[in-house]
């Protein structure tokens, strides 16, 4: 997924609204955006989606809270759904997310959420507990958007249907 998954994915993260109700512990974290922030723990914008209202962070925990407008649900590729809460929340240290809460994908007929996602390298390794799977930090410089997620602006129709870059192995 351009996306994490979703978070995940499928997972996930055009943007750059501004952070309406930062509080963090530091007063120069109060001035960042909440994907502004996502980058200073080394995290692609895109593992968000477009339109975070604000957020909450504890630098001496780690713990964290990201607002949107509501719930956000889009499709990548017709094959998965993406589905985040109006509030996600986890712990959020350099290079991982962890004990995340407010994000799930559709595989098949199954909602299943995504627990964690961590960053080694140019990949990001999304899990859902059971299964996770890795794809390339390049589908995650854009944040999707809800309702139309990666493909809002730039449909392209094959055969009728509308088609992502991302493949997901789900």
């Amino acid at each position: 997924m351009k996306m994490v998954f979703f978070l995940f994915i499928t997972l996930t993260l055009t943007l750059v609204l501004p952070s309406a109700s930062a509080s963090a512990s530091s007063p120069s974290d109060s001035n960042l955006t909440a994907y502004q922030a996502l980058q200073t723990f080394d995290f692609p914008v895109g593992i968000l989606p477009a339109g975070a209202l604000g957020y909450e962070l504890d630098r001496s925990t780690g713990a964290f809270k990201a607002y949107l407008n509501g719930s956000c649900q889009f499709s990548i590729q017709s094959y998965y759904q993406l589905r985040y809460k109006s509030t996600i929340s986890g712990r959020i240290t350099k290079d991982r997310l962890s004990n995340l809460s407010g994000v799930s994908v559709k595989i098949l007929f199954l909602w299943l959420n995504i627990v964690e996602v961590s960053r080694d390298g140019d990949e990001l390794y999304f899990s859902v507990g059971i299964a996770s799977a890795s794809f390339g930090i390049d589908n995650f410089y854009e944040s999707p958007q809800c309702g139309c997620g990666f493909d809002c602006n730039s449909l392209r129709i094959r055969a009728g249907r509308a088609t992502s870059k991302l493949r997901l192995p789900f």
